[in-house]
């Protein structure tokens, strides 16, 4: 499984705060995603993925599993409760995460599963952002 995570309404964020306080926002992000609470295996990968967004790769992990961890790090983010007060999502930095799974097949590509868990993500976003959208990807 993957999630694709977006920190929302990131330029907004720096254009408020500063660069400087956008790095120290994408740090904290990044180490909240990254507790044992949230990431409990050590073949767990989470990586800057851009910009504002993180990957979370998790071998061996079932749809359903995947969005237990993508719930417990959007909760991880949320329980910082770092300021955003230009956010029209929320008063403070909230994440859209994208999930999706895939089986390896001899013949299948990883771009399908990043594909998918952009799809899902995008669909988390334009559905009003603070949001987790699952998607397996067939």
């Amino acid at each position: 499984s993957l999630l694709m995570i977006d920190v929302d309404h990131f330029k907004l964020y720096n254009d408020r705060y500063g660069h400087p306080a956008g790095d120290a926002c994408l740090q904290a992000v990044a180490r909240a995603a990254g507790t044992p609470l949230a990431m409990k295996r050590a073949t767990d990968l989470l990586a800057r993925y851009g910009g504002e967004e993180l990957a979370v790769l998790l071998p061996d992990t079932p749809a359903a599993g995947a969005w237990a961890v993508a719930g417990e790090i959007q909760r991880a983010i949320a329980a910082l409760q770092l300021p955003h007060s230009d956010s029209p999502v929320a008063p403070t930095v909230t994440v859209s995460i994208g999930t999706a799974t895939l089986v390896p097949t001899p013949t299948g590509r990883p771009a399908e599963l990043l594909a998918a868990a952009d799809a899902a993500l995008y669909a988390a976003k334009a559905m009003g952002r603070n949001r987790i959208v699952a998607h397996t990807a067939a």
